[in-house]
């Protein structure tokens, strides 16, 4: 396919054809289609002539490849983003397997991807940046054959009505969507680690084991927390929150601050 020109800040790789795609390792939103649904760019030009009203983010293609070049640069708010994996073209590589959130199970099939464009690389953790992305994602969450949705610094694989509902209320207002932008995963100790946040903040949550809590409230107040830290940024020092069920919490920095140590001193009296 002739030599690479990578990006220096990791953003696309655009080849000597002018095919572009996500680099190993760069932050993107995976749109994972039944075998033979991958949409074209004739598909995406339809999905741009409608608008995505006051809650989901409207979009323009800009620039878009030719020949071989299967993929799109669209314009959103001001910023551009790339989309790969176009029919007729080659997919993009799977994201892997992660914890499947609104599905029975991650579905096998065929990936499109949204990305930052190079003026953008690296700046997938900016809050701005990472709104109008997955209101992008929600607005090509209706296209058919659509099975799931993975935000690779999450890993989670979610159903696409979940996607489009969570981003839809973060972007009319509402909490941030902490269950699609963000995962728990359970260690073998026992401790609940979140996945995604780090991006963000530059911290992830721990949960240590706790006999008194069972997972799904475990997930509750990670919600939550992911929720609040989102707005207030990365912590330097302990902090002391309040669950959504009257629990009394305390997040400690440990590990150089790259994780929260979130240790329940009182349940209150449920939500």
């Amino acid at each position: 396919m002739g030599s690479h020109l990578a990006n220096h800040f990791g953003g696309p790789t655009i080849d000597t054809k002018g095919i572009r795609w996500a680099s190993d390792g760069a932050p993107r939103l995976c749109l994972i289609f039944a075998p033979g649904s991958r949409p074209d760019l004739a598909a995406l030009d339809a999905v741009a002539r409608l608008d995505g009203g006051p809650k989901l983010t409207n979009f323009a293609i800009s620039h878009r490849g030719t020949g071989e070049a299967d993929w799109a640069e669209l314009l959103a708010d001001g910023l551009t983003f790339d989309c790969t994996g176009l029919a007729p073209g080659v997919g993009d590589p799977e994201p892997p397997i992660g914890p499947a959130v609104g599905l029975a199970a991650c579905p096998a099939g065929e990936v499109i991807s949204l990305a930052p464009g190079p003026h953008l690389a690296g700046g997938a953790g900016l809050l701005p940046v990472l709104r109008v992305l997955a209101g992008l994602g929600a607005r090509l969450a209706a296209l058919p054959g659509i099975a799931a949705i993975a935000w690779t610094p999450a890993g989670a694989w979610v159903a696409p009505a979940l996607f489009h509902r969570a981003v839809g209320e973060w972007l009319e207002g509402g909490a941030f969507p902490g269950l699609v932008l963000t995962s728990l995963k359970q260690e073998g100790s026992g401790a609940m680690v979140s996945c995604g946040l780090g991006l963000l903040i530059g911290q992830e949550l721990r949960f240590e084991p706790d006999k008194r809590l069972p997972s799904a409230a475990k997930a509750r107040l990670a919600v939550r927390l992911i929720h609040e830290l989102v707005q207030s940024g990365p912590l330097k020092q302990e902090r002391d929150f309040t669950g959504p069920g009257g629990e009394h919490l305390l997040a400690v920095p440990v590990r150089d601050g790259t994780q929260l140590r979130i240790l329940v001193s009182s349940l209150g009296k449920g939500p």
